[in-house]
């Protein structure tokens, strides 16, 4: 028996034996204080309108002991944004990335979005991916969660001892709302319509809430759900790094169902107890195509060859970026290709949790299971065609974004072969999975130690297991492919990136066609990996207080033993029958102090100094090596890739400094510093040209391409995660907010972040840490009385640089992105309001472009300044209807 399975059956018999004794302090409190009701007098805050949203989030900031920035939903089921990312890019020092539309990763002061810590009620939740293009990390997709289920959500921007660690960032905790909290009886629903300016559909969207509890206030019952169907498009141009430098005017097409269900039960049988049971269950149907002509710059646009792959130099300082479409020299053609994918994610979560509080502590806890699977199977439909003789003419490649002038930017399948069918190579399947089982125990016992006012003492285990498989779809030995009338496929056309029309793909026939020639799936075993974690942790926190000063000051102590699992690989790149183990292990103590000292009735001085820690990614954490692109002839394009479950995690030691003033219940302005000092993180080394040890033969058909002389077969870029030191993170925040009589209001506030790290330590050789804007702007401006509201919101960030290495969209630097977004609300009566919401309403562009030095990129489009890849930004108009009661 392995040393997890028996610390599992530890874990089983612990969650009995609390569960029982939870069982057991409920009778015992019920009986003595039997003659206890509830207290109809006890004063109700209510929540209602964006000025009290506003209020409430100046009240958690200002009593808080550590750095704490809230958002309050406005209402049930009314949360300030539609998007639970945006609401979140409000704050002070949060900046969200956006990708396929949505707000869906959240960085923090700098940080980079993997290292930010996301809890749902203060628990883990599981999350996975649809995208088989992206890495498996910690991140928590925030688009996955309706905003209208959301009650608040505080960000965490320092450490204390009783916070789950892992959040070098911040931690974000998502609350959704409890029963017992509610009037009985409450009622909520909306339907909404939204409008997307580049997809030209309008998609459905309908939510409710029902909340009961009895007339003692002792049992409640809530049940929530959102159901959502949108039909995005992202047309751009990208580039195709495998391919000397081809250029893509490319249409993404995605049909998104978004479902999602809670189910919230509390029972207080005296008012010293309390029990909870939270079911969560979040899916995510997300089928898509991405459509694309790519174009290849003709033999005499080569100006200047790249001596380190062989490859076209599209722009550097002697080669403006101007070159001539005349077309591929081998194959005198364009290729035109769909990839369709299945693709889906979930997440289900249930919670139990408990509080008892008795005259000397309280005695809190929950125990869990959180769960997620996703992953994308998918399918390709392409060909080479000789019939865009029109593309001839100039590409412009001098700016931040492709630019095309051409003889025509109109195709439908015309420009296709007579009849096509599915390429039987690209059949494959890609599921992964993520689960966590938790236990955490907290005693809060209050004391009377000089200023010592309390002692917080609790214990967390959490079991945490990722898997990532391939599966590779085979023929029937018998099959005969399906060819059809390229207009089956292809029966319109559709918008795309530069201006471009191109063929519009009939998604489902290809997802079809492609299952029905797979005959069976054969495991890709370069592409299982897993990764299992047993997290203990142990914590001792001391709250303080005296005349004018407040705060905490702990110890967290954490013990983390990890293991993966993979397939070995031998000479022949042949990978083993059986499954190696590497295990690891680590012990950290993390130390952490948090002072508000009153400098006047409406001033405080914030202070917190902490040792923090965020645990390496997954993707980062696999064992495997994985071999791609055995038969491909072009230069470069042979990978290994190597994680390492010996990683450290990313460790550093963060202060900050902040005065608040308070001048109203309103009104507040605050300034404060913030550094990190950065000891150990994670990144690649990636080296060109390495041999292996493998003896088989590489450019079968085209040794003389062999980067590593036409006499040496083994010759691969590695790539290869390792644990590297020094950076730092150092900033300054600003913010002021305010409310007027007149019912106008505003709030404003300002980051700047300078978080670098030794270009050696990253392939691009950029000197800064991932996802950071070094500058990032919120503004919103807003207008409310008793039957209309409207928030007019503008959220900037600088330039950031994206790294996915090795993946497919490699290393690559985000532009400038700012948005302006616009919400309405009308109540037409005191049940039923009319909302109105414009997203990006400018429409700003997704621009990203090339970050290695002239010479070092491995590929030629990914050379600094070279315009990569660029998406239209798409403008989005959502009207509803909403009733409360």
């Amino acid at each position: 028996m392995r040393p997890s399975n028996f610390k599992k059956s530890v874990l089983a018999t612990n969650i009995a034996l609390l569960l029982g004794t939870a069982v057991s302090m409920s009778a015992v409190a019920a009986e003595a204080d039997s003659a206890v009701t509830a207290d109809d007098n006890i004063e109700k805050i209510e929540v209602r309108g964006i000025r009290a949203s506003n209020k409430a989030n100046l009240n958690a900031k200002r009593f808080s002991d550590a750095v704490v920035d809230a958002v309050t939903a406005e209402d049930i089921g009314k949360f300030p944004d539609g998007d639970v990312g945006e609401s979140l890019a409000r704050i002070p020092g949060v900046s969200v990335s956006r990708q396929f539309g949505q707000g869906q990763q959240v960085s923090i002061r700098g940080a980079s979005a993997q290292l930010t810590r996301t809890l749902l009620n203060g628990h883990s939740v599981a999350s996975t991916g649809w995208y088989d293009q992206q890495a498996i990390d910690r991140s928590f997709n925030y688009s996955m969660l309706p905003s209208e289920m959301v009650g608040g959500i505080e960000v965490y921007k320092s450490s204390q001892a009783d916070l789950v660690e892992g959040g070098i960032g911040g931690t974000v905790i998502v609350k959704t709302r409890k029963p017992l909290d509610l009037d009985a009886n409450s009622v909520f629903g909306s339907v909404k319509g939204t409008y997307g300016t580049v997809s030209e559909e309008t998609s459905p969207e309908v939510s409710g809430l029902y909340s009961w509890k009895n007339e003692a206030e002792s049992f409640g019952v809530l049940v929530s759900g959102a159901f959502s169907q949108t039909d995005y498009q992202r047309n751009g141009v990208e580039t195709s790094r495998n391919w000397s430098g081809g250029m893509a005017p490319t249409t993404f097409q995605q049909e998104r169902e978004r479902t999602a269900l809670n189910l919230a039960l509390q029972y207080r049988p005296t008012d010293a107890l309390e029990f909870g049971l939270s079911v969560m269950s979040l899916d995510l149907s997300a089928n898509n195509a991405n459509n694309q002509i790519i174009m290849f710059p003709g033999e005499d646009s080569c100006v200047q060859t790249n001596p380190s792959n062989g490859n076209c130099v599209l722009r550097n300082a002697t080669n403006p970026g101007v070159s001539y479409a005349a077309g591929y020299p081998e194959f005198g053609a364009a290729y035109f290709q769909t990839w369709a994918r299945e693709a889906s994610m979930d997440s289900k979560t249930v919670d139990f949790d408990w509080s008892y509080e008795a005259d000397s502590f309280t005695f809190s806890g929950r125990v869990g299971n959180t769960k997620s699977e996703g992953g994308a199977r998918t399918a390709l439909v392409g060909e080479y065609t000789n019939n865009f003789s029109d593309l001839v003419g100039t590409w412009d490649m001098t700016g931040d974004q492709a630019k095309f002038d051409i003889a025509n930017k109109s195709y439908d399948s015309s420009i296709l072969p007579g009849s096509i069918g599915i390429q039987t190579w690209a059949l494959e399947d890609k599921p992964n999975s993520d689960e966590e089982t938790y236990v955490n125990l907290d005693f809060d016992v209050p004391v009377d130690f000089g200023v010592i006012t309390a002692l917080k003492t609790g214990f967390r285990y959490a079991d945490h297991s990722v898997k990532k498989q391939g599966f590779k779809g085979q023929l029937a030995d018998d099959y005969v492919m399906t060819m059809r009338p390229a207009s089956e496929y292809f029966p319109g056309t559709v918008s795309s990136g530069a201006g471009f029309t191109i063929p519009e793909a009939n998604r489902d026939l290809i997802l079809s066609d492609s299952l029905a020639a797979t005959d069976h799936y054969t495991e890709k075993k370069d592409a299982y990996g897993t990764v299992d974690e047993e997290n203990i942790a142990l914590y001792l926190m001391a709250d303080f207080s005296t005349d004018g000063i407040r705060g905490n000051v702990g110890l967290r102590y954490i013990s983390t033993e990890a293991s993966s699992d993979y397939y070995a690989f031998n000479s022949n790149g042949e990978y083993s029958d059986t499954i190696s183990t590497n295990t690891a292990s680590y012990n950290e103590l993390l130390p952490s102090l948090n002072v508000v000292m009153d400098l006047a009735p409406d001033v405080i001085l914030r202070t917190s100094a902490a040792q923090v820690i965020s645990r390496p990614n997954y993707a980062d954490m696999f064992s495997t090596t994985s071999l791609s692109n055995f038969d491909n002839t072009q230069p470069n394009t042979q990978v290994a890739s190597t994680g390492n479950v010996a990683l450290q995690p990313f460790k550093a030691f963060q202060a900050d400094i902040g005065v608040e003033w308070y001048f109203s219940d309103d009104g507040m302005m605050s300034v404060a510093y913030f550094m990190k000092d950065v000891s150990s993180f994670i990144s690649t080394r990636d080296a060109n040209n390495q041999q292996i040890g493998l003896d088989i033969p590489l450019y079968q058909t085209s040794p003389e391409l062999s980067p590593c002389g036409e006499d040496q077969a083994d010759c691969w870029s590695v790539s290869q995660s390792t644990n590297v030191s020094g950076g730092s993170i150092e900033g300054v925040e600003l913010q002021i907010q305010d409310a007027f009589d007149n019912g106008f209001g505003y709030s404003v506030n300002y980051t700047y972040a300078d978080a670098t790290s030794p270009g050696e330590n990253y392939p691009d050789g950029n000197s800064v840490f991932s996802d950071s804007s070094k500058h990032t702007v919120n503004t919103v401006g807003f207008y409310e009385n008793d039957s209309f509201s409207a928030r007019l919101a503008y959220n900037w960030r600088s330039e950031y640089i994206m790294r996915e290495a090795p993946g497919w969209y490699m290393n690559r630097k985000h532009e400038d992105f700012g948005t302006v977004d616009f919400s309405a609300t009308w109540s037409a009566t005191d049940y039923l309001d009319v909302t109105l919401e414009a997203v990006n309403i400018l429409e700003e562009d997704s621009l990203q472009t090339g970050i290695y030095a002239d010479g070092t990129a491995p590929q030629a489009d990914l050379e600094a300044g070279f315009p990569a890849w660029s998406f239209e930004g798409e403008a989005s108009y959502k009207l509803g209807l909403a009733f409360r009661f």
